[in-house]
């Protein structure tokens, strides 16, 4: 067996990694709270914002690997030393979870070969006698050939994981550090078939991503969040977590979510004795989740929103296969329709008007306006008038793009607007469309 499986102690558990995506820049989101109209609102929310995002939160998740894992063996080994009853309980653990997995019939020591390391779950040393749970990780790259594995995995479109703690009647999620948050932290999901998008939470991320943001239906502000992260959809798994008593069995109600509707995939219950097994079990939930997740990519049911914005987002050659293959069967069936359609009717009967020498030419097509970028204050008071706002100014004629500067909910938001024309006839646009109009420097500010 390879030196760096067997030490002389026990191990120590795994350090966590910076993660692997780094979001350097406040977003928009964050930032709205200081673009309230009046710098004295300014100043008042600066300190306020700086509280919530200081002191100790977030944890950094683990750098993924495509390693495969094998966790929850049980081994109860003897031997004349504790020293070598650790190792046969290794030796053993190594068996099992190569049977587990269905690997062919191999010697030990070519077995040790393939082993990465050992995760020590728990673990009792006796003078002769060792009883733990382990995990076993293989490095795919000399293990995949042997299990036929070994080539390009599919994996889902990148979810937004938002781990949800319910105790005690009170739901965090990145507001301060929780055991939840921190199983999902250490949780490897290099393996999984789901590309999980693991926040740290700290900074402005524990503003961004609280609880109350998974009950937000918001299609502009969901596809805020998510464009943070480079993500296409989100996944809520939620643990609901009940002390019977102080220090004594914990009861864990396991539900999870997906998409911004925070639709139910499944449940289940699971159950700690005692303190000391709380992180146990949080482990196996978290497993359990990614088991429920593939499940349902599997299905079909854990798929990208179709209401929620696409760009800038990677999916893998699988998932961009099926939406071309799906957006070429609609142009089909359109042209197949159109063709039908221009078969049934009858030719048109044109009659052209004699020539007149006298009359003059046709006057020629102007030519196209130029576009310009403004800039656009608009009041959003609640979400459903963020919405309202950008949807009516999106809808202008003349308008080619409309993105939001900032967003501020319960002040003034600012919009980016691309515009086929001058300020004057965009502020014409945008009254025709109900809308009063004040016209500054560059931009326009807007009011009911």
């Amino acid at each position: 067996m390879p030196s760096h499986n067997l030490p002389t102690h026990s191990p120590s558990p795994r350090q966590p990694r910076r993660r692997l995506r780094v979001r350097a820049s406040l977003p928009p989101a964050v930032l709205a709270g200081l673009l309230v109209a009046g710098s004295g609102a300014a100043v008042l929310w600066a300190p306020i914002l700086w509280a919530q995002v200081s002191g100790e939160r977030g944890i950094a998740p683990v750098a993924s690997t495509t390693d495969i894992e094998v966790m929850g063996i049980a081994v109860n080994t003897t031997g004349d030393t504790p020293e070598e009853a650790r190792r046969a309980g290794w030796q053993e653990a190594q068996r099992l979870a190569w049977k587990r997995i269905n690997g062919p019939d191999l010697p030990d020591s070519q077995l040790d070969g393939l082993v990465s390391a050992i995760i020590v779950e728990s673990e009792q040393l006796g003078p002769r006698r060792y009883i733990a749970q382990l995990g076993v990780v293989f490095d795919r790259a000399r293990a995949g050939g042997l299990l036929g594995g070994g080539g390009e995995r599919s994996r889902s479109a990148p979810m937004l994981t938002m781990p949800v703690m319910v105790s005690g009647g009170v739901q965090t999620m990145f507001e301060i550090r929780n055991p939840w948050q921190r199983a999902w932290a250490e949780y490897q999901t290099g393996a999984s078939a789901v590309d999980y998008v693991r926040p740290t939470g700290a900074g402005w991320e524990s503003l961004m991503l609280t609880a109350g943001q998974t009950g937000r239906r918001s299609r502009s502000w969901w596809n805020e969040v998510l464009d943070q992260f480079g993500a296409a959809d989100v996944v809520m798994p939620v643990a609901e977590l009940r002390w019977l008593w102080p220090g004594g069995p914990v009861e864990g109600r396991f539900t999870a979510r997906y998409g911004p509707e925070a639709r139910v995939l499944g449940s289940f219950t699971l159950r700690a004795e005692n303190e000391e097994q709380l992180e146990p079990m949080l482990t196996r939930a978290v497993r359990q989740f990614d088991t429920l997740y593939t499940a349902a990519l599997a299905a079909g049911t854990l798929r990208p929103d179709p209401t929620l914005a696409l760009e800038d987002v990677e999916l893998s050659p699988m998932v961009l296969a099926l939406l071309e293959a799906s957006r070429q069967a609609e142009a089909a069936e359109a042209e197949r329709r159109a063709q039908l359609a221009q078969a049934a009717a009858p030719a048109p009967v044109i009659t052209l008007p004699p020539l007149d020498p006298s009359t003059p030419p046709p006057a020629q097509a102007p030519e196209p306006t130029q576009e310009a970028s403004y800039s656009i204050r608009v009041p959003t008071p609640d979400a459903a008038a963020f919405d309202a706002a950008l949807g009516s100014v999106r809808g202008a004629p003349g308008v080619r793009s409309a993105a939001v500067g900032s967003a501020a909910i319960g002040g003034t938001s600012v919009l980016r607007v691309t515009y086929a024309g001058d300020l004057a006839a965009l502020a014409e646009a945008l009254r025709a469309r109900g809308w009063q109009v004040s016209e500054g420097a560059g931009g326009l500010t807007l009011s009911r």
